[in-house]
This record gives C-alpha cells, structure tokens and sequence, in this order.
C-alpha cells in the first residue's frame, strides 16, 4: 500500500528515526507522570473538580503560551527552543520527584509543578510539529504526523498502565523519577541533531510584528479558522474522558491506581488502531466526514462510559474513544500544515493548538465542576450531546479537504533600484499599482482584486484601497501601505507559488501596452523644508 511505502521510508531517514525513537522514550514518561500525577491529587483531596484541574493545568499554559512559542519556532533555530524546554522540564520533574519523596506536596503545588511542565510542551510542541516539515518532504508530512501520533499512542497504550502498576508499587515519587529519566534521550537526540540553518537576508521580526503576523495570517486564513474552530469544540466536548477517568474509575467501577492505568492503555491501544487507518480512511472519506465521524463515535463512547460499571464495556469505549481522538486531532494537524508556507508555519499550528488546549483547559475545569455537582455519570452525558453538536456544526463549518497547493516561495520578486538612499527600517512606504480594465471586465477584475486583497492584507499590507480614476475610468489603482522598506521586502518574500494564480488572472485582465506600473513612495508626515533622505551615489553602502 502507499501507506505502507512511505512508512518505510521516513524510517529509512535516520534523523526522523533517532528524533521519533526518542520521543517514544519520553511520551513514555510523560504519561506515567500523568497518571502519578491524577492519582496522586485522589488522595491529596475528595474535590473532584481539583482532580480534573489536573488535566487543565498541563493544558492551559499551552493555551497561553503556544502563540509565543510559535514565534519562537518560526524566528529562532527550532532545535536550540527544544533543548530549552526539555531542559526546564528535566530540572521541573526533578524537584517534583523530590518533593513527592519527601511528602511536601499538597494540591496546589502539584498544580504548580504540572502547570510548569506544560510551560515546557508549550515551548516545545510549535518547534517540535513545525521542524518535520524540516525533515520529510512534503509528501511524507502526512505519514509523518501519522507516525509521530502513533508513538505517542503507543505509549498511551503501554505507559498509563506502566504507570498505574509503578504507582501502586512504589508510590507515585517513583513515577515522577521515570519521567525525569525519559528526558534524557530526547534531549540527547535534539544535541546530536544537526539540521541544515537556511541563511536569513532579512533581520528577525520583531516579537510584536511577528505576534501580529502570525493572527493576522490565520485570521484571512478562512480554511485554517474552520479546523481551529473544530478543534476548539473537539477539544471542549472529548476532554471529559480523559479529564474525568480518575473519577469514572473510583466512583463507577471502584477500581483503583493499576484499573485507571489499564483502561488509560485501551485509550491507547484504541489510538494505536486509529493511526493505522488514517490512511485508508483518507484516501476513500472526505476529511469532513471523518471528522464528524470522529465526533459521533467519542459521543458513544462517553454515554456508555456514564451508563457502564464494568470494566470489559469501559475498555470498549476507551478503544472506540482513542481511535476517534486520533483520527480528528492528526487530521487537523496535518490540515494546518498543508494550508501554511513555511515562514509561518510554527505559528498557524501554535494558534491551533491553542484553540484546542484551550477547549481542554475550559472542558475540564467544566465537566469537574459538573461531575462535582451533578454526578460523574450527568457529566458525561453532557459532553456526549456536546459531542453531537460539534458533529452537526460540520453542515455549516465543515472541515476543508487537502489541496494540492503549492506553498513553495514564489522567488520572483527583485528588490527595485532606488535612487534614493533608503535603510531597511525607513518609512512609512506606500505602494500603488495602476490597472487598465475596460468596462465589459470590471465584475471579473473585483472578483479578483477580492482575493488580491486578502493575500494582501495577509502578507503584512495596511491600509488596502482600491481607486477608480473619475476622468478615465479604465483606470484602477490599488494602494496600500507597509511600515518600513523591509517589511516592504518581507511582504513578496512570503508570496507562494499558490498566489500567483490571483497575479496572472489580474494580469490577463489588464489592457495596458505594457505591465501595470508600480509606485513606490515614502511618506513625509510632516512637511520639513529639507528632505533628509540622501540620493544615492556610486560610494552609498548597502541598506543596512
């Protein structure tokens, strides 16, 4: 199968598979700390609601902190921002396992110290996702995302009841010192690692400008806001499993530790089964479907986790409930990074997930809140109709299906020569661009100038105007504004291959002898009787 071929040959490539094997290793200790972590709060405190706040305090800071973690991996080297954040959480997981051994934790620094490792996943994860776009081609993106989503369920699958048996072994301090240890290969993996650094000719944004770039991109992104929009309500509404699970376990089956490891591992195994029929439901359903799919199943899955005090018929669920997760979340995923260019790629998937962990963090303060004052079993009947809604949202909302777009740069734009002696960080800059259109074309040139506009003020345009000439009406200006010269730069350098389709369409529409002139001016804010920008001569130095 194809599925199968390009498997192969991401293990072929030897950074995938040193950088993937690792991983495994510390999925692995994550998720024991995970379940040490929920076990530990049953029995630091009766609330239920700080039980799930456990959940949302490894979600939440990557809800808060992914955008900035985004800029990060699109302006700095993505494998220097990962061994700072495995580093911080290295040293965070040590002295949590210290303070376990020594019985100082009580529920609010528990909260602490997982909040502080979730700082560390936000950091890393927008680096993490972006930099396999560094490693695989863009055909085998898809198969990456697959596998990477495999080992972490494989883990899941493995890890949770590791967990559970080493809790109910050695106490939950043990678990927290596996963790630690499961740092070390990945950090070793990032050291050893030595990515080709593309050369930069333009300076990093500013964390502002970038910030700005990056919501302002997704923002006139309309297909990457329908999957942030979806995974916000899967995120919402499927958390409450996972959230609620320590309870499910202690109050409806009356299990303890290893029973809550063991049904965590069906999750995984249920996850593992999904990943290996994303291909294959890919290739015959449109991605809506199996979103709603997706949806629909996890519905089940918590009804029957409310209505079951068994645990052969909760294991069932779990299997049901892992695949779904897997199957939507790698589809969003591997959706965002189809629809973005590379330049801002770590931060589209930044925004992404924090609508997603967003949606977990406020799912599982709310289905704790509601398991604590209606019952655990009303809690989850209550995700599931939610579940069902997210489902029906895709008639309206629905998820869009991958595109053959090329999002390569374009590499056509030549920086003009300037008579003028202008820096990068000069401005205001003003750029119009004449069209001569002639009456019988106008309703097709808006149309097109509709999209023009939009990948405009995407790449970094303000102040977009369209002006029509009252004296000689063929002619039509577009007009906008840039900050500063670089930025001016920055703007065409993040023109992709897909854009230029708008370019040519507008071009065949033009009349003109020859090709629509550009003017590019600098304003003057305020009139000065002394121009102090310099002519350029022979002895100019280069802008700076």
């Amino acid at each position: 199968m194809p599925q199968s071929t390009s498997t192969l040959t991401l293990f072929r490539n030897q950074t995938f598979r040193m950088l993937w094997i690792a991983a495994l290793a510390s999925n692995f200790g994550g998720l024991v700390q995970a379940v040490g972590a929920a076990w530990l709060m049953t029995s630091l405190t009766q609330s239920q609601s700080m039980v799930a706040l456990v959940q949302s305090s490894v979600t939440l800071p990557i809800m808060i902190f992914s955008l900035l973690a985004g800029v990060f991996a699109d302006n700095f080297d993505r494998r220097r921002v990962m061994l700072i954040a495995q580093s911080f959480m290295l040293l965070v997981s040590i002295v949590l396992a210290v303070l376990a051994y020594e019985g100082l934790l009580s529920p609010w620094l528990l909260l602490t110290f997982t909040f502080l490792i979730g700082c560390g996943t936000a950091l890393h994860n927008p680096s993490w996702q972006a930099s396999m776009g560094d490693i695989v081609s863009r055909d085998e993106l898809s198969a990456a995302v697959s596998l990477n989503s495999m080992g972490f369920n494989l883990m899941r699958s493995i890890g949770p009841a590791a967990g559970g048996a080493i809790v109910a072994i050695s106490g939950v301090a043990a678990a927290f010192v596996v963790n630690a240890f499961s740092y070390f290969g990945i950090i070793a993996a990032l050291w050893f690692w030595r990515p080709a650094t593309p050369q930069r000719r333009l300076p990093r944004e500013p964390m502002g400008s970038a910030f700005s770039a990056g919501l302002r991109y997704v923002a006139m992104s309309p297909n990457l806001m329908k999957v942030i929009f979806r995974g916000f309500l899967f995120g919402l509404s499927a958390i409450a499993i996972l959230a609620l699970l320590p309870l499910i376990v202690r109050e409806l089956l009356q299990g303890g530790a290893f029973v809550y490891g063991v049904l965590l591992g069906c999750f995984g195994a249920g996850a593992v089964c999904g990943a290996l029929l994303n291909a294959r439901l890919r290739a015959r359903f449109h991605n809506e479907h199996i979103t709603r799919a997706a949806f629909l199943a996890f519905a089940v899955s918590s009804m029957t986790l409310g209505l079951s005090h068994h645990y052969m018929f909760s294991g069932a669920a779990l299997l049901f409930a892992g695949a779904s997760w897997v199957m939507a979340l790698s589809l969003f995923n591997v959706t965002i990074q189809l629809s973005t260019p590379r330049w801002v790629v770590g931060r589209a998937l930044a925004l992404y997930q924090t609508g997603v962990f967003g949606g977990m963090a406020g799912g599982s303060w709310a289905w704790g809140a509601m398991a604590e004052n209606f019952g655990v079993d009303r809690a989850m009947f209550s995700a599931a109709a939610l579940l069902i809604v997210g489902a029906m949202v895709g008639l309206r909302v629905p998820l869009p299906d991958f595109t053959n777009l090329n999002l390569d740069p374009l590499n056509t734009f030549k920086e003009p020569s300037l008579r003028l002696d202008l820096k990068q960080r000069s401005g205001p800059i003003m750029i119009m661009v004449d069209y001569e259109i002639v009456q019988n074309d106008v309703p097709e040139f808006l149309a097109a100038m509709s999209e023009r506009r939009r990948v405009r003020i995407r790449d970094g345009a303000q102040q977009w105007t369209l002006l029509r000439d009252l004296e000689n009406p063929d002619i039509w200006t577009e007009t906008y504004h840039v900050p500063t010269w670089v930025e001016y730069i920055r703007h065409h350098e993040r023109r992709t291959q897909a854009d230029a389709e708008s370019y040519e369409r507008l071009l065949k529409l033009h009349r003109g002898k020859v090709r629509p002139k550009v003017h590019r001016m600098i304003e003057r804010q305020a009139i000065r009787l002394k121009d102090n920008t310099p002519l350029k001569t022979e002895n100019s130095k280069a802008p700076e």
